[in-house]
């Protein structure tokens, strides 16, 4: 028998959690590695519990008087403690707007202390910043599901760098890491875009996929102004985001006051809706985010390795503090020769003169050797861990839905329809069903037909549909809406609702997949509700306009 035995594989770890499974790879794979290549001193401090657990995180950023309180008020629809709304920089600091049973507010020195909360790492930035740093409380629905981050008036204007005592774009990106969203806002009347707010963007600039640009209190402008807006500051973004696509820009009023020209209000009503649809699925994509974000962390520290050991590893015996300063000279070659030995994509490597300056205050003669054992470990969890993690997601998903918690629920985002509508919409919210306005006229149409048992069959009612001129394969289409009960006949509130089916078509509306809840036959509409009403065992729970769509 050989002396020697070769080492048995690791069995692969089992997780029925994400969250725990996240944190579990996080602290055996990733966190060996970025302890013994400083990643945490150069790059970005240690992920600790709370960034795994908390809520999703939604980020304001913009110029004073662009609306960001304003903003956060509107998705309230309330005040908050320690709110403050004018046409001066009237938020100073960094403001967290949180859910809590009862009102107060935190400040920042106790929020860095909080073993509970994400917060801890920003010790790191001073107490001139922890003083400009506070919380606020207070038992807003939305704040249950979403957590806000209103940040301070940048100052417009150029050649405008506020020193204030802090590192505001250090700040900004540490945030900007950790959230779920980043608004960017601007007012359509000031597109002036500061230093300061430029080396903002910059500072966010690697989060491209979480932002989301919105050019407020465009209610101001004509439709003429509004597209000479819109244009100006798409050009001003394209060069400060240097993204060769398009950035989408949502356009809108936020705020609770009436519109000044209401030309554009469809358009403000779709762009709204868009946005707030988009912010609302924020619960239900958490947990693929920090999946995300912890990939590319894990790629960072990776790269980050490979680059603190060839640093290491070119340096001579004599002259060291010589070297160092002549290899942070050229780092570029340095990362040129990294990426041709290790395959690595050049837009992978860290800012070349943030890493510089860095590294100017590191100690090469400490940092390690490359250790294959360590990166071997973080391949690993991106090649077997992850991945068995992503086959959760799909379950995590469906039992969110099911409790309830996808979506965030409360102010702007409960929508209640006026009793108005074009198209398929008409009749949303009113008491009286839609169909009854004509339903006398096709009531004539359908008691000349031939019947059994007071419904037609699919060939009479095939013989009536094709007057309208509308192809086949509509006309399938509004059969199967207009059958509602799937028995194969139409009944004469059927008949009615094929026909008005038909005129909305012909006036240029499309058909929904599946029938809206105001225009399911009133007959049928009751049957549903009893039939929701049995399964659940409880004849007086209310049933949603969901659960009436979805039954069969």
């Amino acid at each position: 028998m050989s002396k020697f035995r070769k080492k048995a594989a690791e069995p692969l770890a089992i997780y029925d959690d994400i969250t725990v499974g996240l944190k579990e790879i996080y602290k055996k794979s990733l966190l060996p590695l970025e302890k013994e290549y400083k990643y945490h001193e150069i790059q970005s401090p240690m992920m600790e519990d709370p960034d795994f657990d908390g809520k999703p995180l939604v980020m304001l950023i913009g110029q004073y008087s662009t609306g960001k309180t304003t903003f956060i008020r509107y998705l309230l629809e309330r005040d908050f403690p320690g709110m403050r709304i004018g046409p001066e920089p009237t938020t100073d600091n960094f403001h967290i707007i949180d859910f809590a049973e009862e009102e107060g507010k935190i400040p920042g020195n106790v929020l860095s202390v909080d073993s509970k909360k994400p917060f801890r790492h920003l010790q790191q930035f001073g107490g001139t910043f922890l003083s400009r740093f506070e919380a606020s409380q207070t038992d807003a629905e939305v704040l249950k599901s979403v957590t806000l981050l209103d940040t301070p008036g940048i100052l417009a204007g150029e050649k405008q760098l506020v020193n204030r005592g802090y590192d505001f774009a250090g700040v900004l990106k540490w945030f900007a890491e950790r959230a779920d969203r980043i608004i960017l806002l601007f007012d359509a009347h000031k597109l002036d875009i500061s230093d300061e707010f430029k080396s903002a963007i910059q500072a966010i600039r690697k989060n491209e996929d979480k932002i989301r640009i919105v050019l407020n209190k465009a209610d101001m402008m004509t439709h003429q102004q509004l597209m000479r807006v819109y244009g100006a500051l798409m050009w001003s973004l394209a060069r400060i985001l240097q993204n060769p696509e398009v950035s989408r820009i949502y356009v809108g009023s936020f705020w609770n006051q009436p519109l000044l020209y209401e030309g554009n209000r469809e358009l403000f009503e779709m762009e709204q809706d868009d946005l707030f649809d988009d912010l609302q699925a924020l619960p239900r994509f958490a947990m693929v985010r920090r999946l995300n974000d912890l990939i590319k962390r894990a790629k960072a520290a990776r790269i980050h390795s490979l680059i603190v050991s060839h640093l290491k590893s070119q340096l001579p015996m004599i002259g060291k503090d010589a070297k160092k300063k002549d290899l942070i000279k050229n780092l570029d070659v340095v990362f040129g020769t990294i990426q041709n030995q290790y395959g690595v994509p050049a837009a992978d490597f860290p800012d070349l003169e943030i890493m510089r300056e860095k590294l100017r205050k590191q100690d090469f003669t400490k940092f390690p050797n490359y250790d294959k054992a360590l990166i071997a470990k973080v391949d690993k969890m991106l090649s077997d861990d992850i991945p068995r993690i992503m086959n959760l997601l799909p379950g995590e998903e469906q039992e969110k839905n099911r409790m309830g918690l996808g979506t965030i629920k409360g102010g702007v985002f409960e929508k209640v329809a006026m009793p108005y509508g074009k198209g398929i919409d008409a009749g949303i919210g009113e008491n009286i069903w839609i169909v009854t306005r004509d339903k006398s006229k096709y009531d004539d149409i359908f008691n000349n037909l031939e019947q059994q048992n007071g419904k037609i069959t699919g060939r009479i009612a095939r013989d009536e549909l094709v007057k309208s001129k509308l192809s086949n394969n509509v006309l399938g289409k509004i059969w199967r809406l207009a059958d509602h009960d799937q028995d194969g006949l139409l009944d004469n509130e059927e008949f009615a609702l094929a026909m008005h089916l038909i005129k909305v078509k012909c006036e240029g509306s499309q058909l929904p997949e599946e029938l809206p809840a105001h225009l399911i036959p009133p007959t049928q509409r009751f049957f549903k509700f009893m039939k929701i009403k049995l399964e659940r065992c409880s004849p007086f729970s209310l049933v949603t306009e969901e659960e009436l769509i979805r039954s069969k």
